[in-house]
């Protein structure tokens, strides 16, 4: 059979990667980690300003692109200037999203529209427009940020949970649309970590720890809890993974 290790089956350097949400949170973490690992990074964010303390934050081949994803008549403009500093990108990282934590008595139309525009239809359209130059490629990765609210209700996440489930559906069917051409579409599904989104959970020292005992491991997560999948995903490593949702949450959903 032979070596089944190959040095390079993990290896991410040299790669063009797209990484929205890279101002903050997990989108920042994945975009600086990635760039840390030797690929040529281009993040994307409404936040110019942020996105430039990333640039210098995370050193190496980086460049930034401000635009609003949740325009999403706008969004093949957005993949042209992402292909401008280093070409056309190998993988594609949809991190950007928000989360109005609204009860559903008081969920509005702007509010609905906002989260579903750019926690699900941004990850589709920016993908469906840059697909074409990885599957000239024979290879590319695509990589979707869902959640525990993919498969499981919270309070006040209505809006939100109906977009992260259908970013679980979409990364299925993306992987259905696409793999075929060497291209791998998978998702990761993060339990309570620190990030902007999940400020008002962390805030509650009672709720944060009731979310911790609420995994198997007794704890919440951590932002480098999520570096490692991610990088496993954008790799070759992954190349026979497709169309799963990987739950990084210390076994929350396992109980």
């Amino acid at each position: 059979m032979g070596a089944l290790y190959r040095p390079d089956l993990f290896d991410v350097a040299g790669r063009v990667a797209c990484v929205t949400g890279a101002s903050s949170g997990i989108g920042r973490a994945i975009a600086t980690a990635l760039a840390e690992a030797g690929a040529r990074v281009v993040g994307v964010a409404r936040r110019g300003g942020a996105l430039e303390d990333w640039r210098a934050e995370a050193g190496g081949a980086t460049a930034a692109v401000a635009a609003d994803l949740s325009d999403n008549a706008e969004t093949e403009a957005v993949a042209g200037r992402v292909e401008r500093p280093f070409g056309a990108p190998d993988i594609l990282v949809n991190a950007a999203g928000i989360n109005t934590r609204e009860p559903a008595d008081a969920v509005t139309a702007e509010g609905w529209r906002a989260t579903i525009d750019l926690n699900l239809a941004a990850p589709f359209f920016l993908a469906r427009a840059l697909v074409p130059a990885m599957r000239e490629k024979g290879w590319g990765r695509i990589v979707n940020l869902a959640s525990l609210q993919s498969a499981r209700a919270f309070p006040g996440g209505l809006a939100y949970g109906a977009s992260k489930g259908g970013v679980a559906q979409l990364t299925r069917a993306m992987a259905e649309a696409w793999s075929r051409d060497g291209i791998a579409v998978n998702a990761i599904s993060p339990g309570f970590v620190p990030t902007g989104l999940t400020q008002p959970v962390f805030a509650n020292p009672a709720l944060a720890a009731s979310h911790a005992a609420g995994t198997c491991m007794g704890r919440n997560g951590t932002l480098g809890d999520l570096v490692g999948p991610a990088l496993f995903f954008c790799s070759e490593a992954a190349g026979y993974v497709t169309g799963q949702i990987l739950y990084v949450d210390g076994g929350y959903s396992a109980k």
